[in-house]
């Protein structure tokens, strides 16, 4: 056994003063502070670590401090390691003579209590405010510091002392932290009965007689599943008598390297569910691949100077390789550029035609005459007709952000031979959505009436058909795409969202011959698909009207998530500024996957849009996973190791037992409710809080206090053990659609039967008396600030504002106002934060203060500014004028239909008399939504005022 440990390291003095206390055989190691001997950490902190004689290693000074408490038999301390401690309840507990070991020696008590205590102590001390509020615990921090055995440790390892910066009391906890059975063991009374004054206690939360006696009968009856759907099959084929889920994800852009908002846009999100959906042992197909045809392939293939199909082979391979990083588990990943998406694509497109749901209208576009093609819009390049940008695409202003038709820009260009085209008219096939407007509406409302559709989805479908469905252009003037196989419209291809998600039946094909067993059968198979709600209308409305309309029976979809987005820190995501992390680039930071996967599924967004940061990633980590999860797992792992000889034993449940593991079935039933509503975020809380309530049986329980006491006492301490380490079990199972990785982590410790992991409906013993589990080892490491740090400033990308740029001439500098203008307005609607609006703000007006004098806005003292033009007669003024008309957009739409349905929710809570701080969390829910609604459609005040009391 070897402790390795490094110079001038608070951790590191902590470790080898408690490896010397605690009397465990090993040597010691003195190695660089930023070495990396622990073969698969690549960026983590990697001192003080203990390598175990199996091999595997300790990294974390908590994991360390339980080992060598449990070698050392002292268990009683296990509670320190994790508790929150209360300075005014140490300042009881400590012994008059202030050091914890017999005889005022050191112990490995005081070394726990050093490790836990010492930044707020130095703080306390250095404000001189520790002995006046708490003269034992100062009494005792100055013995422990003056230890021989800790000075002569500070020499070994040139440790100096921190200096403290700010000194800050530390928050007191109302509340005694060290339970009683280990009070009344440090003062040599039996315990006869467990603590009841932990912090939360699992006893607090109500549960009927009937969930007990549920929760025993089950617990009683075993595991329940007897066969096995084999996932590892190939080809899968739908199985009669079964659940067969058919799922996808939103075909993925091939010409771009994917972002975390992509990632948890479609990918992950599709694959958490699939993995869900194998666990509870359905049959399951998982398709997706990338989208390979259009305007925006030839777009990038002209910027690399490659050919599109080369473009396509290049980012194909790379998104392979980032979703396989992420452990995303794909039946198939296949692409659009195959012979089998031109047969499916163009036997759709003749069926619909010959049905009547295609016509024919004549557009105008640009043509170039040098290149001699006609212009997709993003071929075309010009002057934005509405904010006067002389940089517009033909489908998008970069800058004011407006939709453009190619033929609106004035000066237009060809983005590839820089020259003027002209405007020719072009014949082109629309499909005839007017004739299908009744048969979608009606499918819409079937899959709102089921709640299979998602709110996003909804409000968006609804909106498009609420304002009459227009006929689709399905055709365009492209060389790289599905030909239009139609003789009048030779050299034409499909428009990519017509042919796109016909991509998701010719990847299939491309899986297996017989396709159409998922496809065409519709009695048997339920189609889930994932996407971001920009993608929405064209999966709710444009591909089932094109189904519809070709009149074979395909598989409809069933449920439907649209997920909203995620921003980085408050903006967006942007490879060309170098904003926000990316596949490639998450794949670098030496941050295991399954941390990226936990935080962005914790953080999914959704009911509205949410935020990626650092500081939640630590946070995440380091408080969800680290101090609650795996807090607890390695508690009842390494005390079943040490304690019990790695054996679970005999369970045996009292009223206390039958409490917690009803409890435990009230969150499994919470996590599979969600799941089916496919709220994930929801049911990875139900997680957290099994593990929450696991800290808290232990706690309760006190098995180390029991351990010492009569035989009965050992074999509750050994029954308590067991029924943990079974929590434990159950929670590698539940966790594996999450974290996947850490799952099997877990499931190699514990040595898990691979016929027990599957879903069952509520808590049952997964690990039997007599079964040995393996050797425990922590799951995760705490992520230091100075690491959250680094990252924050690698990924916060180039200022795109130029406010300190050197400005030549008038023009330039409102230019650049102007831009800086709309960043600030960007940065308000957004909700960013308020020092970096502030920051921003004071850039706008120092490039204003460049302005000439006479360009230069006077204070308007909160009148209207002035005007060069000769100010008017005044006017009378005018009361409650009326209000702009304001543009309906689908995101409005989609936004107004969240607020309604939070309305709902509240109303209802409110009518169930729901207790206040559900209903204020809901609340501040709906507030939140309102906020983001245009001013003028906001709810005004009623002007009516409370009276005076």
């Amino acid at each position: 056994m070897i402790l390795y440990v490094a110079k001038d390291c608070e951790d590191s003095l902590v470790a080898l003063v408690s490896f010397k206390l605690s009397g465990v055989k090993g040597k010691k190691e003195i190695i660089a502070a930023d070495s990396k001997h622990i073969p698969y950490l690549k960026s983590t902190k990697q001192v003080p670590s203990l390598q175990l004689e199996s091999g595997d290693f300790l990294f974390t000074l908590e994991s360390i401090l339980l080992y060598l408490i449990g070698e050392s038999g002292k268990q009683s301390l296990e509670f320190l390691v994790s508790s929150e401690i209360s300075l005014q309840s140490l300042n009881k507990e400590i012994p008059p003579k202030s050091l914890f070991g017999e005889n005022e020696t050191l112990s490995l008590t005081d070394m726990v209590l050093l490790s836990r205590l010492s930044a707020s102590l130095q703080g306390l001390k250095a404000s001189k405010s520790l002995y006046s509020s708490y003269p034992r615990v100062g009494f005792w921090y100055d013995k422990v510091l003056n230890h021989e055995l800790l000075t002569a440790t500070m020499k070994e390892l040139d440790y100096v002392p921190s200096k403290v910066v700010q000194a800050k009391e530390p928050k007191v906890q109302s509340k005694k932290q060290i339970p009683k059975a280990v009070e009344a063991k440090r003062n040599g009374v039996t315990a006869k009965k467990p603590a009841t004054d932990a912090v939360e206690n699992f006893l607090q939360v109500s549960v009927t007689e009937d969930q007990k006696k549920i929760a025993v009968k089950k617990w009683s009856e075993g595991y329940p599943i007897t066969s096995h759907i084999n996932h590892e099959d190939y080809p899968k084929k739908p199985i009669p008598g079964k659940k067969n889920n058919l799922i996808t994800s939103a075909l993925p852009y091939v010409n771009n390297v994917p972002h975390l908002g992509n990632i948890i846009g479609a990918v992950l999100s599709a694959d958490c569910f699939a993995r869900y959906c194998r666990l509870k042992n359905e049959n399951t197909l998982y398709i997706c691949g990338t989208d390979e045809y259009g305007t925006a392939t030839e777009t990038k293939a002209l910027a690399e100077g490659l050919t599109p199909q080369q473009i396509c082979d290049k980012y194909n391979a790379l998104h392979k390789e980032i979703y396989s990083w992420f452990n995303i588990s794909f039946d198939y990943f296949g692409r659009t550029t195959t012979k089998q998406q031109t047969e499916i694509a163009q036997d759709i497109f003749w069926k619909l035609h010959n049905n009547g749901f295609t016509v024919a209208q004549t557009v105008e576009q640009l043509f170039c005459t040098h290149c001699k093609k006609f212009l997709a819009d993003r071929f075309v390049e010009g002057t934005c007709p509405f904010c006067g940008f002389d940089d517009a695409r033909g489908d998008q202003c970069d800058k004011c952000s407006k939709l453009i038709n190619p033929t609106e820009l004035k000066d237009p260009r060809c983005k590839v031979c820089s020259k003027s085209p002209e405007v020719k008219t072009s014949k082109h096939l629309f499909l005839d959505l007017p004739k299908l407007e009744d048969k979608i509406q009606k499918f819409t409302d079937e899959r709102e009436a089921m709640k299979t559709y998602n709110t996003t989805t909804v409000s968006i479908t609804n909106s498009w058909i609420k304002t009459g469905l227009k006929p689709r252009c399905i055709t365009r003037d492209l060389k790289w795409g599905t030909p239009v196989p139609h003789e009048d419209y030779k050299g034409k291809v499909f428009y990519v969202w017509f042919d796109a998600p016909i991509g998701y039946i010719s990847i299939t094909a491309n899986y297996m011959k017989e396709w159409e067993l998922w496809w065409k059968n519709p009695e048997n198979v339920t189609l889930h698909q994932f996407m971001a709600k920009d993608n929405v209308p064209f999966h709710s409305v444009i591909f089932p009207a094109s189904l519809m309309a070709s009149g074979d029976n395909w598989t409809m979809v069933n449920t439907m998530d649209g997920i909203d987005w995620l921003q980085y820190e408050g903006t967006k995501f942007s490879k060309s500024r170098g904003t926000g992390v990316f596949g490639d680039q998450a794949v670098e930071t030496g941050i295991p996957c399954d941390i990226f996967r936990c935080y962005l599924l914790l953080n999914r967004p959704e009911t509205s849009d949410t935020n990626f940061t650092w500081d939640g990633l630590a946070q995440t980590n380091n408080n969800i996973l680290l101090n609650n999860l795996g807090n607890f797992v390695l508690r009842a792992l390494t005390f079943c190791k040490n304690s019990f000889g790695s054996e679970i034993r005999e369970m045996t449940f009292n009223a206390d037992d039958e409490h917690f593991i009803a409890l435990v079935n009230g969150h499994l039933a919470s996590y599979f409710k969600n799941f089916e509503e496919r709220m994930m975020s929801r049911a990875f809380e139900s997680i957290f809080a099994i593990s929450k309530i696991g800290n808290q049986y232990l706690q309760y329980n006190a098995p180390w206090v029991l351990t010492k006491g009569s035989e009965a006492d050992k074999q509750r301490a050994g029954s308590v053990i067991s029924v943990a380490t079974n929590v434990a079990a159950l929670l590698s199972v539940i966790i594996s659609p999450f974290m996947p990785t850490m799952s099997k982590v877990l499931q190699e410790q514990m040595n898990m039967p691979e016929d027990k992991l599957l879903f069952t409906e509520c808590f049952v013993p997964l690990l039997k008396p007599g079964h040995m589990i393996g050797t425990p080892f922590p799951l995760f490491s705490k992520m230091e600030d100075a690491s959250v740090a680094a990252f924050k400033t690698k990924f916060a990308g180039q200022d795109s504002s130029s406010a300190n740029a050197p400005v030549t001439d008038v023009e330039s500098l409102q230019r650049e106002i102007e831009k800086q203008g709309n960043k600030v307005r960007e940065l308000k609607a957004s909700k960013a934060n308020p020092d970096e609006i502030k920051a921003e703000v004071a850039k706008l007006l120092d490039l204003k203060k460049k302005l000439p004098p006479e360009l230069q806005q006077k204070p308007s003292n909160g009148k209207n500014k002035s005007s060069a033009k000769p100010q008017a007669k005044p006017q009378p003024k005018v009361q409650n004028p009326p209000k702009a008309k304001i543009e309906i957009t689908p995101e409005i739409a989609a936004l107004q239909g969240k607020i309604e349905a939070q309305g709902q929710k509240v109303r209802e809570l409110k009518g169930k008399g729901s207790d206040k701080s559900i209903i204020d969390a809901e609340v501040k829910i709906l507030l939140d939504l309102k906020s983001q609604l245009p001013p003028e459609l906001r709810p005004q005040p009623s002007g009516k005022k409370g009276k005076k009391k």
